[in-house]
């Protein structure tokens, strides 16, 4: 194997999804799978979601306190 990411190979994948997906699906993978990338990158580094939601720590103030057992 010489080369994985070799431009026929990113060519003929690129085939692959075209006649399993369709022309009309593809577009909207591919933005999906974008957005799945980036957050994850954004939870991966403990950055805020963009839509401005914040992570809710262990002890949120909603969160009943913790019994002692």
């Amino acid at each position: 194997m010489d080369d994985l990411f070799a431009p026929m190979h990113i060519v003929l994948l690129l085939i692959v999804a075209l006649l399993v997906f369709g022309p009309k699906r593809l577009p909207h993978l591919g933005s999906d799978l974008a957005k799945g990338i980036r957050e994850f990158q954004n939870e991966l580094h403990g950055r805020r979601n963009s839509d401005g939601n914040q992570d809710h720590s262990a002890n949120s103030p909603h969160d009943p306190p913790d019994s002692p057992n």
